[in-house]
């Protein structure tokens, strides 16, 4: 099967620009290609194994990835798919998020040996002289054909407007390409499907200062079944950093996936042959459960290890299963019994114990049926936790995660 087909029948493919043409490229020789990431925070997280993914499979058939840290463009922040503006970073904090990241990327990539690269967009963006720049690549960006952009157009609708600062995003992303390409002959940009119009502009640029074709291919925006965001839960956002998300955590999220998504989680979040995932296409019941469990084993093993899934697996086991003890892998929160003595409303304890970001998610958590104490539903926010519940307690989040509460 060819580079693209492969994309495209594990569901990576929203649009691709020219798609006989870039085919036929995959197909001929190894192609050199890029993702950017923006470090607007120290980790990844769970939307982002999309792109990663994708560049490892690609890179898995010859191709050659390179992998942008926007050391520059995060100065300036992307508006693509933000109602408001992006808080401004320091350099400095920009910079340590930037290596954080390049570590996780190097779980899923080769990046050096010629096998692959990651560079930083501030190498060059920062030389760069404000007049001149304009001179020579603002000349090539109508302003009318910018703000068609649903990115900036929705920015313009809303009352927040867009920033000149913002503005300035499209420029520098199509610089970046025609860098790319003038370095490293790289003829592929790939992105979420919000990044279109950004890649379709460093097409328009390439193609107009160097007479060179280049290519653009983006990502679905990918939703759960049910209609949450990837990687995001009543406790917040699934990281790829295991100080944020534990591997135990991070395997959870997996194995509740809805069973809607498990095939294509499957076929999206990990190596499996297609062969391999066509035979559980079928699965009901117990028999999905366990789809469901190697999906999670799979996805998790790539973010953190053959060690740390394995020991996600059993402390999994261990509280889910029957009659097994707290597993030293399970996430804990430790209170002191006076809290309890008086009693503790519920909505402070699922806060507490880290399962809701604020007590008002911990309310909307309980009114919605999510919310569980030693497996038993919690039906009213007036609920009090007190000493009698015993040594140890579980709370736990349904299609979530669980967390063991020591108490001293």
């Amino acid at each position: 099967m060819d580079s693209l087909s492969t994309l495209q029948n594990r569901g990576f493919v929203k649009q691709c620009s020219n798609e006989s043409a870039l085919r036929g490229l995959l197909e001929a020789r190894p192609t050199v290609f890029y993702i950017g990431f923006d470090p607007t925070a120290d980790s990844l997280h769970v939307g982002s194994l999309v792109p990663i993914m994708a560049m490892a499979h690609l890179q898995r058939d010859g191709h050659i990835p390179i992998c942008v840290i926007g050391g520059a463009t995060t100065l300036i922040g992307d508006p693509s798919g933000k109602t408001e503006m992006r808080r401004m970073m320091s350099a400095e904090e920009i910079d340590s998020n930037g290596q954080r990241i390049l570590s996780q990327l190097r779980r899923y990539l080769s990046l050096d040996l010629g096998k692959g690269m990651l560079v930083n967009n501030a190498n060059w963006c920062g030389e760069l002289k404000y007049i001149d720049f304009l001179r020579e690549i603002g000349r090539y960006f109508k302003v009318n054909e910018m703000i068609r952009a649903e990115s900036y157009k929705v920015r313009l609708e809303r009352q927040e407007g867009l920033s000149f600062i913002e503005f300035n995003y499209q420029l520098l992303q199509a610089y970046d390409f025609l860098i790319l390409h003038d370095r490293y002959d790289c003829i592929l940009q790939m992105g979420g499907d919000d990044q279109w119009g950004n890649i379709i502009a460093g097409i328009g640029l390439v193609r107009q200062m160097r007479r060179k074709e280049v290519y653009a291919l983006t990502f679905p925006l990918f939703e759960t079944a049910g209609g949450k965001k990837m990687g995001k839960t009543e406790a917040g956002t699934v990281w790829l950093d295991a100080k944020r998300t534990t591997p135990f955590e991070f395997y959870q999220y997996w194995i509740n996936t809805d069973d809607r998504d498990v095939v294509k989680f499957l076929k999206l979040f990990t190596f499996l042959s297609l062969e391999e995932i066509s035979k559980l296409e079928n699965l009901k019941g117990a028999d999905l459960r366990k789809a469901k469990e190697l999906l999670a084993f799979e996805v998790t093993k790539l973010a953190h290890s053959s060690h740390e899934a394995e020991a996600a697996v059993n402390a999994s086991q261990s509280l889910f299963g029957s009659g097994g003890k707290a597993h030293d892998a399970v996430p804990s929160v430790t209170l002191k019994r006076t809290q309890l003595a008086r009693g503790l409303s519920v909505v402070e304890l699922f806060h507490l114990g880290g399962l809701a970001t604020s007590k008002s998610a911990a309310r909307r958590l309980i009114e919605q049926g999510g919310a569980y104490i030693n497996d038993q539903r919690v039906t009213s926010c007036e609920v009090t936790v007190t000493e009698r519940i015993q040594r140890k307690v579980f709370f736990s989040c349904v299609k979530e995660k669980r967390i063991t509460a020591r108490l001293f």
